[in-house]
């Protein structure tokens, strides 16, 4: 029997997309191997986000072909298509294929990445409803990999919630890579209209977006949320990167920090409790030290829940690449700075929740101890007898050490 092995490199979309092929080499028969040294079929779902990213990619690579060369060796995903050609120069014994050709390539089929029936190691599943990006902000490669822009048909969304919800999974991220430019290509649906399908879609669960883009917040997404909030998770991961109005303009970010401000006030004032996170990049080759100040005060100002901090690596073939490049150590300082404002944000946000009700979706034990996620993202230890090992149960959050909330589970 054919073996094969999949590695995933970057963001929850490859993962989902990984899954997608998973379920379809099983569906044709394929065993999946113990390792990449004695699979027949290796396919490594590539990222190039960062500098580091490639190089955790070739390291893989040549580890394949030094330990099982006689591996059909298939790469896909951003690194593989954004340096196509280099790649294939640098690793000919590779087959460079792009996502929406691997059913082809491998099943004789049309488009495996989209969907799933589970997701193999996770107690969440995510469903993959959009594709693509071409805002080409000055500093990012993910639009040279994937610029045409696709949406995943409304019908197959909501069939694809049913069936995970029947299979248990009572939390379901919808991502993609900017998720908030979903149109449905047979309906026209935005994501506002999809979310109108998702609320009255019956069972028990909850939706999580994954990150969503500040101008694609729309009212009518805010709405849905307010509307149906056992439907949809008050959280938002709201992507900022600075925080300082001519650095946004050198991004080519396409809002301003009054616009982010004034976003992030409607949401409080309409959906309570809310959780929002956020993006930020340390050292982009035009910040200055006053610019990073700015951008560490309107952080405070605005009061964020968390941050998930990105150290700038220029990115050949942006804009950002061709300017003069801060010190490493200097990005480092900032980016340090940053997550010891996390760590802070983290913390506060934890502690405003010491009292209130919350709904807990279990997700892992840890030394022993039942761990779940509120609604609006925050990380909860459980006390209480007879704990189901997954689902949604409710727990009063009675304390917070750091970033970390304990909750009692009611009844």
């Amino acid at each position: 029997m054919t073996t094969f092995f999949i590695k995933t490199f970057g963001c929850r979309v490859n993962q989902v997309e990984s899954q997608a092929i998973l379920e379809q080499f099983l569906r044709a028969g394929y065993k999946p191997a113990d390792s990449f040294e004695t699979a027949d079929i290796c396919v490594l779902n590539t990222c190039t986000v960062t500098h580091q990213a490639d190089k955790d990619v070739e390291k893989q690579i040549r580890q394949i072909l030094r330990r099982n060369p006689s591996a059909r060796l298939v790469l896909t995903g951003c690194y593989a298509m954004a340096h196509k050609a280099e790649v294939q120069k640098k690793f000919p014994q590779a087959e460079i294929v792009g996502k929406y050709e691997l059913g082809r390539v491998l099943f004789n089929e049309e488009d495996v990445c989209w969907t799933v029936s589970g997701h193999e190691g996770h107690s969440r599943a995510f469903i993959k409803i959009q594709d693509g990006c071409d805002c080409f902000c000055s500093y990012c490669i993910v639009p040279f990999a994937r610029n045409e822009k696709r949406s995943k048909p409304l019908a197959d969304v909501l069939s694809e919630i049913k069936t995970l919800e029947e299979k248990g999974f009572s939390e379901i991220v919808l991502t993609g890579i900017n998720i908030g430019n979903y149109r449905c290509p047979q309906t026209g649906a935005d994501l506002a209209e999809l979310c109108d399908y998702v609320a009255r879609q019956p069972g028990t669960f909850r939706i999580r977006f994954s990150s969503i883009e500040l101008q694609t917040v729309t009212g009518g997404v805010i709405a849905a949320m307010a509307a149906r909030p056992d439907r949809f998770c008050n959280y938002f991961h709201l992507p900022l990167q600075a925080g300082c109005d001519k650095v946004l303009q050198d991004m080519n970010r396409h809002y301003d920090t009054a616009a982010y401000r004034a976003r992030v006030a409607d949401l409080r004032s309409k959906v309570p409790q809310i959780g929002i996170f956020a993006d930020v990049i340390a050292g982009y080759p035009t910040e200055t030290e006053q610019d990073f100040e700015d951008t560490v005060r309107f952080i405070r100002e605005v009061k964020l829940a968390g941050l998930h901090v990105f150290s700038y690596s220029p990115r050949p073939g942006t804009k950002a690449a061709l300017l003069k490049q801060l010190p490493p150590e200097e990005i480092k300082r900032r980016a340090e700075a940053l997550r010891a404002l996390d760590k802070e944000l983290r913390a506060a946000f934890a502690s405003s929740l010491v009292g209130t009700e919350q709904v807990v979706f279990m997700e892992e034990r840890k030394d022993g101890l039942p761990h779940g996620i509120t609604s609006n993202f925050q990380q909860v230890v459980l006390e209480g007898e007879n704990l189901p090992r997954r689902g949604l149960v409710r727990a009063k959050i009675v304390r917070a050490e750091g970033a970390l909330c304990y909750g009692a589970v009611n009844g």
